[in-house]
């Protein structure tokens, strides 16, 4: 076969280029995006073009629109920069090419899921006999969580969903936190469940989810099959529903408990933080990215469920040509994709690179820097609109049309990139600081040119 060194040491060599301006360069894009797109367009070459060519038109092309999300000063979305091993491994990850579907097309992409999702359950405190699906993000683990609680549910109402679908069904009851995130929606409607069916739950203070309202729902609520979604970092403020008091609520009335917890499912991986998702392990499926907090590379995230047996009778199939399934769950059998990427690779570096002592830093570190932010703006004189648990931050500048002025002139800035979010009735700052490059003076930093801005 053709050498391809040179090709992957220019991509490599870009790569790390790319990687090592973060810090620099403007975090936002203000390119047009027409321009952009006609970088891209015109008709496709009839014929083929060098390998090296591609390349450098590729590079060329999406330079302008690139925005420096992996670098230390953007706080948007809840977004890591993935760590130098686990970049490292997906590099090679690609070059190797591996069908992740099951332990015939690739034993070593399915040892590397089956390890580290050991490592992760036990960072997490999930139970180890706990099965876990490589997914690409909250949406699809999300997904994968309420399908087996889906299954199960009806199972225990003697309906065999795979087999019988949901015409006739026992109707499915489910009872929400009313500040749960949109992907939980998402995966109802996709799972043909709907979002009419939703019960939704008061909120505290801070957002999480108000127990003795809670405790009136299982009471008084939705009957028959039920469904029971919490959440581990509230999108907006990180606060983190009771999960030991809500979980022990549900077993005594009854259903399933799914456990949202995209980023805040990371507090477990610190004893300074393992108090806001204490009782977690009494759950019955959790929901996790890696592409947040733990800075694994996009895409990346898991699906874990505290029962195996389910997990597989909800998201696995069988057919004559597929070698190698049918045995013990692994790989497809708990993602609702066949032809998989073998992203467990990044996982199983990035996992080792850190080691456990790496991950609570992290997360440590993050939470003192939200600490920070929110410490700085309040000196500014700007109002700070959530208790700070974790590593989100709220920021009011006044009126709704002024905190949209302030949060556009920041990102039009490039010093920095912040979201804005309405919570509450009120238009805020979202700050969500992930990144393990992050440091103090790029939150100084950025607090002086928010100030500034907003002057």
């Amino acid at each position: 076969m053709e050498d391809f060194r040179h090709l992957f040491r220019l991509a490599a060599d870009h790569a790390a280029d790319f990687r090592r301006s973060l810090s620099d360069r403007p975090v936002g894009v203000s390119v047009d995006r027409a321009v952009l797109a006609e970088a891209f367009t015109g008709p496709l070459p009839a014929a083929g073009r060098p390998p090296e060519q591609v390349l450098a038109d590729l590079v060329a092309a999406a330079e302008p629109g690139l925005v420096a999300s992996a670098g230390p000063r953007y706080f948007g979305f809840v977004v890591g920069g993935a760590s130098p091993a686990a970049t490292a491994a997906d590099i090679v990850a690609a070059g190797w090419d591996q069908l992740a579907t099951n332990a015939v097309s690739s034993p070593a992409a399915v040892a590397a899921e089956a390890a580290a999702g050991g490592w992760l359950k036990e960072l997490l405190g999930i139970p180890a006999s706990a099965s876990v699906g490589f997914v690409t993000g909250a949406q699809a683990a999300n997904t994968v969580g309420l399908a087996a609680a889906r299954h199960q549910v009806l199972a225990e109402a003697g309906w065999d969903v795979e087999r019988r679908g949901l015409l006739g069904a026992p109707p499915i009851g489910v009872i929400a936190g009313e500040e749960r995130h949109g992907t939980v929606d998402r995966s109802l409607r996709l799972l043909g469940l709907g979002t009419d069916l939703v019960h939704p739950v008061p909120a505290g203070p801070n957002g999480a989810i108000d127990l003795a309202s809670l405790r009136e729902a299982l009471r008084a609520g939705p009957s028959g099959p039920r469904i029971v979604c919490l959440q581990a970092g509230n999108v907006n403020t990180g606060a983190c529903d009771p999960l030991r008091e809500a979980c022990e609520l549900v077993r005594r009335h009854g259903g399933w408990v799914h456990v949202d917890g995209a980023f805040g499912l990371w507090a477990a991986a610190s004893p300074v933080t393992r108090h806001l998702v204490d009782g977690l392990e009494l759950a019955d499926s959790w929901a996790c990215d890696g592409h947040k907090w733990l800075n694994l590379p996009y895409d990346s995230a898991f699906a874990f469920c505290a029962r195996p047996d389910v997990h597989a009778a909800a998201m696995s199939y069988s057919a004559a040509y597929l070698v190698g399934s049918g045995g013990a769950p692994e790989g497809a059998d708990l993602t609702a994709e066949s032809s998989r990427r073998a992203r467990g690779f990044a996982v199983w570096a990035g996992l080792r690179e850190l080691g456990s002592g790496g991950v609570a830093a992290l997360v440590e570190r993050c939470c003192g820097l939200a600490r920070r932010f929110a410490a700085g703006l309040t000196a500014a004189g700007f109002e700070v609109a959530n208790e700070v648990v974790l590593n989100q931050v709220l920021v009011g500048f006044g009126d709704d049309a002024r905190t949209d002025r302030v949060v556009a002139a920041v990102q039009a800035d490039g010093t920095c990139w912040a979201g804005g979010t309405t919570w509450r009735g009120r238009r805020l700052m979202r700050i969500s600081v992930s990144n393990a490059t992050t440091t103090e003076a790029d939150v100084d930093r950025s607090v002086a040119a928010i100030t500034r801005l907003a002057g």
